[in-house]
């Protein structure tokens, strides 16, 4: 497995974890595999059709889904932390490298946005789970409406889901770090795409930059050769655009990346941002 830690912004960074061994056997996937894999399947199909019911809960869900926080997805990437995977790991029979552009991330700083971006929003995920549990079972009656599915029951669902997937992903990552098991590895193909695409991570006036645009995206994505990489940037990439055109919002506190972060460090921290727990559900 890799980690990939990508900066969008001076103060943000997206994570991805790469599943470099992922077992294709239908018959060797858990039960929650097959039922991600068959949902995967059921909405490609309804992306398909023209027009009725199916394609407006598409394009509601689509819309819906662009605005979960990058971060929960970053999380969600990471695979649960089952007692094979842990055996596997502890004995290093699967390595985990923690892939990083060290032109912008310093080596000293890798490690610690890691365990931020696994820690941050555990509380809020826990929090969010457990309304998700609540509304649920109130969702239920939606069922007798005919023809339809019980679309909020079913959104709930998945919500819990991503929330627990989310929460699983950060437990896994605390527990790499506590148990040493992360190989640092600055990446010098990451050093060149950002040398040669992204903007320079300074903040002049000491306000937050972006160094990705949607322009890099599918550059980034076919160079690393992870194809699924590209909708993960896009959306991460959207998001800080959109939230720094918002005024009112507040600094993130977080994955601060690195001449800026240096920089950040050497004065004062900034106020803790509020705003990743707005527009979750």
């Amino acid at each position: 497995m890799r980690f990939l830690l990508l900066p969008i912004s001076t103060r943000r960074t997206l994570l991805y974890a790469q599943r470099l061994n992922v077992v294709t056997a239908a018959q060797d996937r858990s039960y929650m595999d097959r039922g991600t894999v068959w949902a995967a399947k059921t909405w490609a199909s309804w992306e398909k059709q023209d027009s009725g019911w199916k394609r407006k809960v598409v394009d509601y869900g689509n819309y819906a889904f662009r605005r979960i926080p990058y971060q929960e997805w970053g999380l969600k990437s990471v695979p649960p932390l089952s007692a094979r995977r842990r055996a596997d790991e502890r004995d290093r029979r699967e390595t985990v490298e923690l892939c990083y552009p060290s032109s912008v991330i310093p080596h000293a700083k890798a490690e610690g946005i890691l365990r931020t971006l696994a820690t941050e929003r555990q509380a809020l995920h826990r929090k969010k789970l457990i309304w998700c549990c609540i509304g649920m079972p109130i969702s239920a009656p939606f069922a007798l409406v005919p023809v339809i599915p019980n679309l909020p029951f079913f959104y709930l669902l998945y919500r819990a889901w991503s929330h627990w997937r989310a929460i699983a992903g950060g437990k896994h990552i605390q527990w790499l770090l506590e148990q040493k098991l992360l190989q640092p590895s600055p990446s010098l193909i990451l050093d060149q795409l950002y040398a040669t695409h992204a903007a320079t991570p300074e903040e002049p006036n000491n306000k937050e930059q972006t160094l990705l645009t949607q322009k890099e995206v599918q550059t980034f994505s076919s160079n690393l050769d992870i194809p699924a990489l590209e909708i993960e940037l896009e959306r991460a990439i959207w998001q800080v655009e959109q939230s720094l055109k918002d005024p009112n919002q507040e600094d993130p506190k977080d994955t601060a990346a690195g001449p800026a972060s240096e920089k950040a460090d050497s004065t004062s921290a900034p106020p803790e941002s509020k705003s990743d727990t707005k527009k979750d559900q």
